[in-house]
């Protein structure tokens, strides 16, 4: 039995020997993680107040103009191009993908990144939570477009948002924090930054929720990102100290 892992763990360990040689150093690292808090400082505060407002008040003409604006435009190639945006928060694969990354970065021996990749994806509890409480009615397919798809819970939040600020938003965090390669950091930082800009106009353009759903999804996953990195942050500095390596 030990004869036929051990190939399997020669090959392992060189890779995430690898791996941790190239992670930059715990100041460069939280360097770089000051701008994700200055952008997040104020979203909880944000999130809250559209809360209220959407309790209050589940049909607001804001969401209907902007949903009516956003889906003027009718092309294939935009139908297509925004279903694409939405594709990685559908299931399986919003499943799948996250749960890839998680065992990915455990078996690279980044184990604290790990757990906390699983609390980031804990953010879609945060979602399917307020859906129960809100319990909002999603843009009416006799008024609008809808592109049918398999979806059966409310509209306030958007979970496909939350999901992609939080979770993916907290992998492009670890990968422009630690990672030394330069291009490998850009090209990453750009492709999560582009489907979470675009998630938000997605979700509007193919019927799913309200301009107020997608808004409010990025501010609370903002600020979902803005705890996860502060606390990361202090557990890993609190590691290095105990450990003497410093900050």
């Amino acid at each position: 039995m030990a004869d036929r892992t051990q190939p399997a763990a020669d090959i392992a360990e060189p890779v995430a020997g690898g791996a941790h040689r190239r992670v930059a150093a715990p100041p460069t690292q939280q360097r770089r993680g000051r701008l994700f808090l200055l952008v997040a400082a104020t979203a909880l505060i944000g999130y809250l107040s559209l809360l209220a407002v959407v309790r209050s008040n589940r049909s607001l003409q804001a969401d209907i103009a902007a949903t009516a604006r956003i889906q003027r435009t009718d092309h294939p190639l935009l139908a297509r191009a925004m279903y694409a945006v939405s594709w990685f928060g559908f299931r399986p694969q919003s499943l799948m993908l996250p749960a890839a990354t998680i065992v990915g970065a455990w078996l690279l021996r980044f184990r604290r990144e790990s757990l906390f990749l699983v609390a980031a994806w804990g953010a879609s509890f945060l979602s399917f939570t307020t859906k129960l409480i809100v319990q909002r009615p999603r843009p009416d397919n006799t008024v609008f477009r809808v592109v049918e798809a398999n979806i059966r819970d409310s509209s306030f939040p958007s979970g496909h948002t939350l999901h992609y600020v939080a979770f993916w938003g907290f992998v492009c965090y670890l990968v422009v924090t630690h990672v030394t390669n330069r291009v490998v950091r850009w090209v990453t930082a750009g492709f999560i930054g582009t489907l979470a800009a675009l998630i938000g106009p997605s979700r509007i353009y193919l019927g799913h929720h309200w301009l107020t759903d997608v808004l409010a999804s990025y501010l609370l996953g903002l600020a979902y990102l803005l705890g996860l990195v502060a606390v990361y942050q202090w557990v890993r500095s609190w590691g290095c100290a105990r450990d003497g390596r410093g900050g």
